[in-house]
């Protein structure tokens, strides 16, 4: 929640500052001077400013609450407790009336080995006690331990800091929270803060660290280039299978009832089903080989490609095609300078999300069964907890994916630079 109201305030202000404030001090384009533009998808550009904020934002978070070092620490949030916490806890003997002792934790990191602090015992029937805790981390204290009476004579504890305290009850220091267990053994547990630890969410540096450390030296016999490249091999021989057949099925459902007819009920009943769910029957059927990746692939862009040619084919202008009759044109003709064109932007659209499709459908698919790739890393690092891997494979996957769209989007203005012009 801290983290969602954060990245809305700073949203709010990058907003105001980039529209409001530098806006109006930089020199409009034509756009600007649109008598028209809400509602008018040409009047809307990408805020380069607004997308390199955003990014920046995230970064900054992400630094912010997992104690980057790339950060000034005045930027930091709250951290975990480090160093030495003591409180004092009063337990009663029968016979013996109450005394009572202090005892000395030594909260350090996870990634450290160190001493119970040296204290004195001192001189009543409880004596003082020392014990460490890793930060993150809690641990039972028997206070009774070194005591002249102990849990077996009935001696318990009654208070922490003044404060009483029963089974299942807490009371709160300014080091961390100390309960109870129901068997009277006192539990403490340091201040958390609110920084992520490094199991859960590693610093940046440390995912960059990690990229470094596996681009030279490879994970699991293969270098990182190879398993993108498998990753990405696999993505593109799926997709064009899926591209090569489901073109021109779309043409045909969109020019014949017959195959529209006949194909249609397939289309729609396969186009809901997930490609994750298609997993085990591909197993079953092509093994746990590259065939079975590719086949999944194939059927992840099968119905999407079919559908977005025959959405493209449906959203022909008749007009278009009355002219081209009147003009003298042939069914050939027709489709070749009529049909074609003005349903290109439609495909274009679905190889977009065909290739998104695909690129997370392979990921899940290596996370299965494979001995490379980008879904079999982040599926071994998990199991070993390297928290830095699986990141680090996401974030690539991200930026190959958001890669391959830029291309795509590319080849649209190359390939159909009359998309929008009528």
């Amino acid at each position: 929640m801290i983290v969602l109201l954060l990245y809305v305030f700073i949203f709010v202000v990058a907003f105001f500052l980039v529209t409001k404030v530098i806006a109006k001090a930089t020199t409009r384009d034509f756009t600007s001077l649109k008598t028209v533009t809400f509602g008018d998808e040409s009047a809307v550009r990408p805020n380069r400013a607004a997308s390199v904020i955003s990014i920046l934002t995230l970064f900054l978070l992400w630094g912010m609450f997992t104690g980057s070092t790339l950060l000034p620490k005045f930027l930091h949030a709250p951290g975990p407790f480090e160093g030495l916490a003591t409180f004092e806890y009063t337990a009663e003997a029968p016979g013996q009336g109450s005394d009572t002792a202090t005892v000395s934790v030594m909260v350090h990191p996870i990634d450290q080995s160190v001493d119970a602090p040296e204290v004195d015992p001192g001189e009543g029937w409880a004596k003082n006690d020392s014990a460490t805790v890793g930060v993150w981390r809690s641990g039972l204290i028997r206070v009774d331990g070194n005591d002249e009476f102990g849990r077996d004579e009935g001696a318990e504890v009654v208070a922490v800091n003044g404060q009483p305290i029963s089974p299942g009850g807490e009371v709160i220091t300014d080091f961390g929270r100390i309960g109870m267990s129901p068997k009277g053994t006192l539990n403490f547990e340091p201040n958390q803060g609110w920084q992520m630890e490094p199991i859960w969410l590693p610093a940046p540096e440390a995912v960059v660290a990690r990229v470094v450390e596996i681009a030279s030296e490879g994970f699991r016999g293969s270098t990182l280039w190879e398993h993108l490249g498998y990753s990405l091999f696999r993505v593109i021989v799926g997709f064009l299978c899926g591209a090569i057949v489901g073109i021109p099925l779309g043409y045909a459902m969109g020019l014949s009832d017959w195959f529209r007819g006949w194909f249609d009920p397939i289309v729609e009943f396969m186009r809901p089903v997930p490609p994750l769910a298609l997993i085990p029957l591909v197993i079953i059927w092509a093994g746990i080989g590259e065939v079975g990746k590719i086949i999944l692939l194939f059927l992840a862009a099968l119905w999407i490609m079919a559908i977005a040619a025959r959405s493209g084919v449906s959203g022909v202008r008749i007009s278009k095609v009355h002219a081209a009759y009147s003009l003298g044109a042939s069914k050939w003709q027709i489709m070749r300078y009529v049909i074609i064109p003005n349903s290109l932007p439609d495909i274009f659209t679905g190889a977009r999300v065909a290739m998104g499709v695909c690129w997370g459908t392979v990921v899940a698919a290596e996370l299965v069964a494979a001995e490379k790739g980008a879904g079999m890393m982040i599926m071994v690092a998990s199991k070993f907890q390297n928290t830095d891997i699986v990141i680090m494979g996401i974030i690539l996957i991200g930026i190959i994916g958001f890669g391959i769209d830029m291309l795509m989007r590319w080849a649209e203005r190359l390939l159909v630079p009359w998309k929008g012009k009528g």
